[in-house]
């Protein structure tokens, strides 16, 4: 085991932390307790632990925020994860829209070692398989990407990333990969109805109908 590595429990949370952070929501033990799927309670007690360890402090509006050490421990657990998604779908033939739960499952008995033996057969990845980029490779969020419900019909957009929020939601992933929505594929908006929260989406596979709340999870690029 790595020198001071924090318990299993903490490296999810710093995980969860880091990756709702990165997409612009606020982090809150409420919204901590719903994603871990854990008591308030506990929540409270195990972020007060983390505050203790120097790992998350609390902003004057009471949102967890990393310090600079928890972010770097974040960002290992985050790229361990992302990376044991594409070992799990690149070469084990993991389905897509399994592969996120598979690989929480996975990424706390990766050591360094293991990590860089990963990075080498894959071929040095840089983003997961939706879309992410993996922390320390040198891919970042495109500033350019925004979520697919602020769209307008006739604009020509490309997938970049589905939203880690989609990710924790096993049979939206499934929808997702039926449909077509995945990483890479380009679609035409053929038609945005905001009073009856819908947008048309015009691809290889013909019209996708998508509510706003899902289209909400998708990021793209026009």
């Amino acid at each position: 085991m790595e020198a001071d590595q924090p318990s299993k429990t903490i490296e999810d949370y710093l995980l969860h932390i880091y990756t709702i952070s990165s997409e612009g929501r606020s982090v809150i033990a409420a919204r901590l307790a719903e994603v871990l799927d854990v008591a308030p309670p506990t929540v409270t007690a195990t972020l007060q632990r983390m505050a203790r360890d120097g790992l998350v402090k609390m902003n004057p509006k009471k949102e967890v925020v990393l310090t600079t050490s928890g972010n770097e421990h974040a960002e290992r657990m985050v790229r361990r994860h992302r990376l044991a998604e594409r070992l799990l779908v690149d070469i084990l033939g993991v389905d897509w829209a399994d592969v996120h739960e598979e690989a929480h499952r996975f990424e706390h008995a990766i050591s360094p070692r293991v990590e860089e033996r990963i990075l080498a057969v894959l071929g040095a990845p840089t983003t997961c398989p939706h879309g992410s980029p993996i922390p320390g490779t040198g891919a970042f969020i495109s500033i350019e990407a925004v979520r697919l419900e602020f769209v307008s019909a006739g604009d020509h957009v490309t997938i970049e990333r589905i939203s880690e929020e989609a990710e924790n939601d096993h049979e939206l992933l499934s929808y997702f990969q039926r449909s077509g929505l995945l990483p890479g594929k380009t679609f035409d908006v053929v038609e945005v109805e905001p009073y009856n929260s819908l947008l048309v989406l015009l691809g290889a596979e013909g019209r996708i109908p998508i509510s706003l709340a899902v289209a909400h999870k998708i990021w793209v690029r026009k």
